[in-house]
């Protein structure tokens, strides 16, 4: 029995009056037995396969408006070498960009949005970089400068990539209004582009005001909600969308790709869109 002068066997005993680690010493780098790697894996598959698309899609310069939708990846449309389309003002904002194709002139807001933002940066930098690869496994790098360091730094940026990337969700739901109207540009119409045109801004949407950005923007420094009810329930409502800010992420950039895909499709000849009414 303990006397309470003898050392607990739960406490590392001294080592020349100091405390030996607490840790455990374990000859492995981690303990876990199932497919931790699973995740990171299609994390980087998924991120890899929209990359490989969009980069094409946005270096083709080409099908990416059949009467009347235009694809997201060049909405709006700012070069001179946009291709002619009854779409709103004619912009032509930007030179040719020596021949490059007019969706450089625009990806860079959205592009710029989703490469700072807090989930895909937890995303790739476990995917891609192994920081970490997963909870509890140690990651291989010797050292940790976080954010703090060039580029990384550059990621306290994405508030003001928050604030360019309401402009093109607002023109992206000026696109998905034109899309009620057919080929010949009368309003009253209704195809299955129209529905996927729908699916997609409201996705973006939902991922844009679900950022964490949006809810500090809202909600943030203020020290009593009582006395701002509108900015109160704008917070509450960004912080229901920020608990499936994942979800909306993945699912926004599933159907940006696919709304894209579906114009270049129909313009492109493989079939035409389909009318309701």
């Amino acid at each position: 029995m303990a006397t309470g002068t003898e050392p607990s066997a739960a406490r590392p005993r001294p080592r020349g009056g100091v405390h030996a680690p607490t840790r455990a010493a374990l000859g492995v780098r981690h303990l876990r037995t199932d497919r931790w790697w699973a995740a990171p894996a299609a994390t980087a598959a998924g991120l890899l396969a929209f990359v490989a698309y969009s980069t094409w899609r946005a270096f083709a310069g080409a099908d990416y408006y059949a009467a009347p939708y235009v694809s997201p990846f060049y909405s709006p449309c700012l070069a001179e070498n946009c291709v002619p389309m009854r779409h709103g003002p004619n912009w032509e904002l930007f030179g040719s960009w020596w021949g490059l194709s007019p969706a450089v002139v625009v990806l860079i807001f959205p592009l710029g949005f989703r490469l700072t933002c807090y989930y895909y940066r937890k995303a790739y930098y476990r995917a891609f970089w192994a920081s970490p690869p997963a909870c509890a496994v140690a990651e291989p790098h010797a050292k940790y400068t976080g954010e703090t360091r060039f580029p990384l730094i550059l990621q306290n940026a994405h508030r003001y990539f928050f604030y360019a990337a309401l402009p093109v969700a607002g023109i992206l739901t000026y696109d998905t209004v034109l899309a009620f109207r057919d080929e010949h540009y009368a309003w009253g119409h209704m195809g299955v582009g129209t529905l996927v045109f729908l699916v997609n801004i409201v996705l973006i949407w939902a991922y844009t005001l679900s950022c964490h950005s949006c809810r500090h923007i809202v909600g943030g420094k203020l020290r009593h909600f009582s006395r701002h009810p509108v900015r109160y329930r704008m917070w509450r409502l960004a912080g229901t969308l920020n608990a499936r800010h994942m979800q909306l992420a993945w699912a926004s950039l599933v159907s940006v790709a696919l709304a894209d895909l579906y114009v270049y499709l129909v313009a492109s000849g493989a079939f035409d869109d389909p009318r309701f009414f």
